[in-house]
């Protein structure tokens, strides 16, 4: 988490500091493009924000009112950011770029532009390294959409796409913007905006999915499920695992309950102990989850061809 919090912090500064040039030189030459670029920027400023509040306030403990914490502020949040992308970035880049399409105006003292183009993608391009990098470090070899669509930390998803989606705007500004001052097309400069307000568009509806899936719940991984079901059938008492549910309260915070059936031939007192033993082998194996509900119930009404096996 705290690696997070760099890219957070770095993506943050660097997104204020483009921001306040932009719209300093979209003023200046009078460029929808660059406008549009600062908006972009002004949004992602605002997301870091709310990001990094989201991460303090999911540290919250526990108390009467919320007995599982904090932990889905993160996923609130995450979820609010991809709507500001959607909402403030693309909406208005698209209807920015439109207004400029339809009246185009020429840009002035085009210079300007391309010096701020050129730092701003110095700096986002440092901040997309930053963040590819942290999250490279936690992908555990899986490919980068698959690491994405199972990370159950957004804020780590969240800043590696909007700085990418940073790079990518600026690079469209720039081309679009050279191919309008070479050959005096004025409305390539609304195009532009256009484009980038489209691929805010599209990044925020990636986001808002992955952030959707979170906030509604998603359990734990099949495969870890099984580990799960295998630790716990290995106690003596427990004839099998019938169900697992689990729930993310946090990145590194699980919910989990197992209904399982107990050897019927033991008593309440040996129930009582197998679940404090599968409760705290689950735990030992799986520090990120925090809370072990277990259902027990008697291993009954079993058909003709399966027979328990007693565990000495």
């Amino acid at each position: 988490m705290a690696k997070n919090r760099t890219s957070i912090y770095s993506a943050l500064i660097a997104n204020l500091l483009i921001a306040v040039t932009k719209f300093i030189a979209g003023g200046f030459t009078n460029s929808s493009s660059m406008i549009s670029e600062g908006i972009h920027s002004l949004v992602d400023t605002v997301d870091q924000v709310l990001l990094l509040y989201g991460l303090n306030h999911s540290k919250k403990p526990a108390d009467i009112t919320h007995p599982f914490g904090y932990g889905k502020e993160l996923y609130f949040w995450s979820f609010i950011v991809s709507i500001l992308i959607f909402g403030l970035g693309g909406g208005l880049s698209i209807y920015q770029g439109i207004q400029h399409i339809i009246r185009p105006e020429p840009v002035e003292n085009p210079v300007w532009n391309y010096v701020v183009l050129g730092l701003s993608m110095i700096f986002e391009g440092a901040s997309f390294v930053i963040a590819a990098k942290e999250f490279n470090q936690v992908r555990n070899g899986l490919s980068w959409w698959q690491a994405i669509v199972k990370s159950k930390d957004p804020s780590s998803f969240l800043v590696l796409f909007e700085d990418g989606a940073a790079v990518l705007g600026l690079l469209i500004v720039f081309v679009f913007m050279l191919i309008g001052h070479s050959y005096h097309l004025e409305y390539m400069d609304g195009v532009a905006s256009v484009l980038v307000g489209l691929l805010l568009v599209f990044v925020s509806a990636i986001l808002a999915r992955e952030s959707r899936s979170l906030l509604m719940g998603e359990g734990i991984a099949p495969e870890t499920q099984q580990k799960i079901r295998t630790l716990a059938e290995q106690d003596r008492a427990v004839i099998r695992v019938v169900n697992v549910l689990s729930t993310y309260q946090a990145p590194d915070d699980v919910m989990l309950m197992l209904i399982i059936d107990f050897d019927p031939d033991i008593d309440t007192e040996d129930i009582t102990a197998a679940i404090e033993r599968v409760r705290l082998a689950i735990k030992t194996a799986f520090p990120h989850i925090k809370f072990v509900f277990v259902q027990p119930q008697t291993y009954t009404n079993l058909p003709t061809d399966i027979i328990p096996i007693k565990r000495p």
